[in-house]
């Protein structure tokens, strides 16, 4: 599932290449991606003249702003992808499920294999209401700036194991199995640490490398993992996995110690990391 960086790189494309274009047509292949609707007309008749104003991200979630007042809410889900096509000439990748045609020329397409992610139009002002937990989002890392101390602060007064914290989208939004892996390599923590057990270096080394870390992801433009189910907007995979430290590094040596990096099921999820570098 694309995670915070991959989704923060889809927001800026989108903000670059799709403001300020006005929608001329929209074809959706069956009723899946747009589930919250009632029929296909309904979901084009909401996009049809209007114009584009904003691109927003909330969490994982792209919030295309429309004219008007409405907005077009965009979840990638396990295996979404939004592409950027120059015109209806373009050959159509395989699953793709919604096409928006902009009157300027060009369309966006919604690809989706598995049909987890979802497209739909509403009033911005109710689009917690649709989607409840954007109500109860964390502290987005990429947004909110803050002293360690308060980062702190907020991480001691939970009793968690830190992997699990990290991937709690009520503490922070947006990081997953992925990144959280490899914010604890770059802390030197082991996930099964007790979130109020850290001393105050450990905990700037927390925060030093969740800031870091996700910074460095959104500038080598995400991480497209073995199955490629992540590219951007132009259909490019990302380069972070090239600079991962230890996610799906299970048996290669650690670019620190040289040690092996184990693989370990927590939770219901693969968990990698170095035995000898995080404590």
């Amino acid at each position: 599932m694309p995670e915070l960086p991959e989704v923060e790189v889809m927001r800026r494309d989108l903000e670059r290449e799709v403001v300020g274009k006005k929608v001329k047509a929209v074809e959706a292949d069956g009723m899946r991606s747009i589930r919250r609707h009632h029929n296909r007309k309904q979901f084009a008749a909401r996009l049809v003249g209007k114009r584009i104003t904003g691109v927003e991200r909330r969490g994982k979630y792209i919030l295309l702003r429309l004219d008007g007042g409405e907005v077009l809410v965009v979840h990638l889900g396990m295996s979404g992808q939004l592409l950027r096509a120059k015109g209806a000439r373009d050959a159509k990748t395989k699953h793709t499920h919604v096409v928006i045609t902009f009157t300027q020329g060009g369309q966006l397409r919604f690809v989706d294999p598995r049909t987890f992610g979802e497209m739909f139009v509403t009033e911005l002002d109710t689009v917690e209401k649709q989607v409840t937990e954007l109500t109860h989002l964390g502290l987005d890392p990429l947004e909110t700036a803050m002293s360690w101390e308060v980062f702190g602060r907020m991480v001691a007064d939970k009793h968690q194991k830190l992997k699990p914290l990290l991937m709690d989208q009520k503490f922070l939004s947006g990081i997953g199995n992925v990144y959280s892996d490899e914010i604890l390599f770059g802390a030197g923590l082991r996930g099964d640490r007790m979130s109020d057990s850290l001393s105050a270096q450990e905990v700037r080394r927390l925060y030093r490398a969740m800031v870091e870390i996700l910074q460095d992801a959104v500038k080598y433009r995400g991480s497209s993992l073995a199955d490629m189910q992540y590219v951007d907007l132009f259909g490019k995979p990302g380069e972070f996995q090239l600079h991962h430290n230890v996610y799906a590094r299970e048996g290669e040596s650690c670019r620190r110690c040289r040690r092996p990096i184990v693989r370990e099921r927590y939770g219901g999820r693969s968990t990698f990391y170095c035995e000898a570098c995080q404590t």
